[in-house]
């Protein structure tokens, strides 16, 4: 892109019209639904991008996108800026306590494959599959030493990933950690003024990261899954495209496997080869 820079007027406003045209795209594209009580959040967030593409106005910007061909390069950047990424370590606890106390010892005993495979679909800056890293090394050291894990994470916004890849957090995300992972996983700043903090190699090399859109048909993510967790998305789409996400997800999930929702969300009334065996954990059939 090769635009001089122009200062973007603090008057300029999105029109309802824009904003139309750039709800149905990132529905289209993500499956998120943006209604107008949106309107005022997605104005704020786009800012940015005006700036950093030079480009004066919404108008000129959507002219960009949808009139010269700019959705080609800016698709990501635009996807970027809406998706929302909250994301805390060791978020809706109950969750790890199933997973240590039934789903894992139930695979183990039930699946003679070395290396446990795991999925966290929509990862965000990586708290999750760090999360499930510390529980799943805490777990095979103590109950099954003969076997081995590997974290998938996976997210649509490019921005989170390279966050997530880095492994380094502020000291309060990271207070949720109890104490012993902490010290084993968790690597202190040399300088104790900073209060930034990094994930241990030793976790960090057993998550691969990579972009992958939930709204595709398919799911490259290799051989099926034993443990998915899919939590605090599905909330962001209608029926229909939750019905696609899951049944996809299920398709990606070993018979026997498990697959975890978030604590606001349902998977009741679609059709799916799961039955639930905890709050929002489901076993595949």
């Amino acid at each position: 892109m090769n635009m001089a820079v122009r200062s973007q007027s603090l008057d300029d406003q999105l029109s309802k019209r824009n904003f139309d045209l750039l709800a149905k795209y990132i529905y289209d594209y993500s499956g998120i639904k943006m209604p107008h009580t949106k309107m005022t959040m997605l104005e704020g967030r786009l800012r940015r991008r005006l700036r950093v593409t030079g480009l004066p106005s919404f108008d000129s910007y959507c002219d960009y996108l949808f009139k010269q061909g700019g959705l080609e390069s800016e698709s990501i950047f635009l996807i970027d800026a809406v998706t929302t990424n909250k994301t805390d370590f060791f978020r809706e606890p109950k969750h790890f306590e199933y997973m240590i106390q039934s789903a894992l010892p139930d695979i183990v005993a039930s699946f003679g494959d070395r290396r446990i495979r795991t999925w966290s679909s929509a990862c965000s800056t990586g708290a999750e599959p760090y999360t499930m890293a510390m529980v799943l090394n805490e777990y095979i050291a103590a109950h099954a030493p003969d076997r081995d894990y590997f974290i998938l994470a996976t997210d649509l916004s490019t921005d989170v990933l390279q966050k997530a890849q880095r492994g380094i957090y502020q000291s309060d995300i990271l207070a949720p950690v109890p104490t012993e992972m902490m010290r084993k996983y968790v690597m202190q700043p040399a300088d104790k003024r900073r209060s930034e903090m990094r994930i241990h190699p030793t976790l960090r090399s057993k998550v691969g990261f990579a972009r992958l859109n939930l709204m595709d048909d398919k799911y490259p993510v290799g051989e099926p899954q034993h443990l998915i967790f899919c939590r605090n998305v599905l909330i962001y789409f209608d029926k229909p495209t939750q019905n696609h996400v899951l049944s996809r997800l299920c398709d990606n999930l070993l018979p026997g496997g498990y697959l975890f929702i978030g604590h606001s969300e349902t998977a009741t009334g679609f059709d799916l080869p799961i039955k639930q065996v905890a709050n929002t954990v489901f076993k595949r059939i």
